[in-house]
């Protein structure tokens, strides 16, 4: 018969034989109570100083680097209506990472107008500050927070769309702290860069003021298309004025998060050698990919935008696209390397020195040219009436052509951002852009013609009444509408309070009419 007590009896007898004979075991070891004991700190064994200086150095060169720059580097706030928003086709997965929506804790301005914006730094002692452009784009104030806590209102000094470069500036009784600028030519894959910015915004913990990230150049020459698509959403896909973007951007690893735009990208000597302006990020947060425009292109937009208040941009007159293998091919080029020449208009200044369509660039004055943001940044550096030896490879042969630079026509072609701000289409909360054959096939239309509207502004009156994304507006008032112009001139006279009357037609081929009325503030 089972007996349990017995049983355990036995469980427990055998278990202290175990544990005694361990304990003898344990002693011929030579495992006693004391030397079961934890060692105390000093007895642990240290990592050899010699080994770890490189990285001691690194750290302590960062800390000095925040130490200095910092101080240097400003939020940038931007007062400008709830509605606006880029008329860009902007891919989602590319972000600009200023605020992407106002707090609603933030109070109103006049016309529903509400603060957001980004970072800056200033440059000059007397108060020039360097920022991107979409970080104040369409603003109708500007404010500067500086590491005191002081704000002090700001006038925009200049800006150029085709970089994503503005220039603003604040009157300070007393000199202000400045960065230096670096060289981003001689920057080099792999080098340690330091991202800053001054976010400013609201988080969980509090005040965001100042941030420091590291990291590396993961690649130089992106070439985003970023800066190409807002610009064909401002000017019209059809627009020659987009072909004057230049996109020549760094890209880094270093971590970079909404509020950073405009803030300055520095070497490991503290030398500022880039503006960050954008994100790859499927989130809208930072996911490995970050880019900023270099600073040797952005300084001479500065110097332009501080003397003239516009950018003077040479003007070289081709069409380009970057040189593939099947192209190094077939004109018998030394590598898959250059820019090749697409068309020349006839009254351009490449024309009047003989270049041809076919023709394939490879330098200019005697650097080498390698990608078509590499040309255009190139050719920045210099100032329209310049002449410039251009080398190219003709029938297998390179030649070399001079070239005295013209003027790119951007100043009368630019809209203000005052006249932007006031359009129609913008109060009523609608992009609108001419219909081109990639757009028709995106939005599921059997033929490119007429105006589509791109984007539609969320909360807006044309939002609220059902118009979206991919309407192409047959009728404005019963005025027949074939172009985003004829869009602009149908609403011209549209006063607030008014209903605006559009009859729309989507890519299934089914129409509609919508009555929108125009905002009042």
């Amino acid at each position: 018969m089972h007996d349990p007590l017995r049983t355990k009896a036995k469980v427990v007898f055998y278990t202290a034989v175990a544990f005694f004979i361990g304990l003898g075991v344990a002693s011929g070891f030579g495992w006693t109570e004391s030397s079961l004991a934890m060692p105390v700190v000093e007895e642990a064994a240290q990592v050899n100083p010699e080994a770890v200086r490189p990285a001691r150095d690194l750290s302590e060169a960062f800390v000095n680097i925040a130490e200095v720059v910092t101080p240097a580097v400003v939020r940038v706030e931007a007062r400008r209506p709830i509605t606006r928003m880029s008329r860009g086709q902007v891919p989602e997965q590319f972000r600009r990472f200023f605020e992407p929506e106002p707090d609603p804790r933030t109070p109103q301005g006049p016309n529903g107008s509400q603060w957001a914006g980004g970072s800056g730094f200033v440059f000059s002692s007397d108060g020039y500050i360097l920022t991107n452009n979409h970080v104040v784009e369409g603003a109708d104030a500007v404010r500067i927070a500086f590491s005191d806590r002081r704000v002090v209102e700001a006038t925009v000094v200049g800006t150029d769309p085709f970089t994503d470069v503005a220039v603003v500036k604040v009157e300070m009784d007393e000199p202000l702290p400045t960065l230096s600028f670096g060289n981003s030519d001689e920057l080099s894959v792999g080098e340690w860069i330091l991202a800053v910015g001054n976010p400013g915004f609201s988080g969980g913990g509090g005040e965001l003021d100042y941030t420091v990230t590291a990291g590396i150049v993961s690649a130089r020459g992106r070439g985003l298309q970023l800066i190409q698509r807002e610009l064909q959403g401002e000017f019209g896909v059809n627009s020659e004025l987009p072909g004057y973007a230049i996109e020549d951007f760094i890209q880094t690893d270093a971590v970079i998060n909404p509020g950073n735009s405009g803030g300055p990208m520095v070497d490991i000597e503290g030398r500022v050698v880039g503006i960050n302006s954008a994100i790859a990020s499927t989130t809208g947060f930072y996911q490995g990919y970050g880019f900023a425009i270099p600073i040797n292109l952005a300084r001479r937009v500065m110097e332009d935008l501080v003397e003239y208040g516009s950018v003077r941009r040479p003007r070289l007159g081709v069409q380009i696209t970057d040189v593939e293998p099947e192209d190094a091919e077939v004109y018998e080029l030394p590598n898959v390397s250059g820019v090749l020449v697409q068309n020349v208009p006839e009254d351009g200044p490449a024309a009047d020195a003989g270049l041809e369509a076919e023709d394939v660039i490879v330098a200019i004055d005697g650097e080498p040219v390698t990608y078509v943001g590499q040309l255009q940044g190139r050719v920045a550096m210099y100032r329209p009436g310049d002449r410039v030896e251009v080398t190219v490879y003709r029938d297998g042969q390179p030649r070399d052509f001079t070239i005295r630079l013209g003027e790119a026509p951007l100043d009368e072609a630019a809209p203000s951002p005052a006249a932007r701000t006031e359009a129609a289409e913008e109060r009523l909360g609608i992009f609108v852009s001419d219909l081109d054959a990639d757009l028709a096939e995106e939005m599921g239309f059997q033929d490119a013609e007429g105006a589509v509207i791109t984007q539609v502004v969320r909360g807006s009156a044309a939002n609220r009444r059902g118009l979206i994304p991919g309407d192409r507006i047959l009728e404005i008032n019963d005025s027949q509408i074939a172009s985003a112009a004829d869009v602009r001139t149908a609403l011209a006279d549209v006063e607030a309070g008014e209903v605006v009357r559009f009859l729309v037609e989507r890519g299934d081929a089914s129409s509609r009419v919508v009555n929108v009325r125009v905002p009042t503030n």
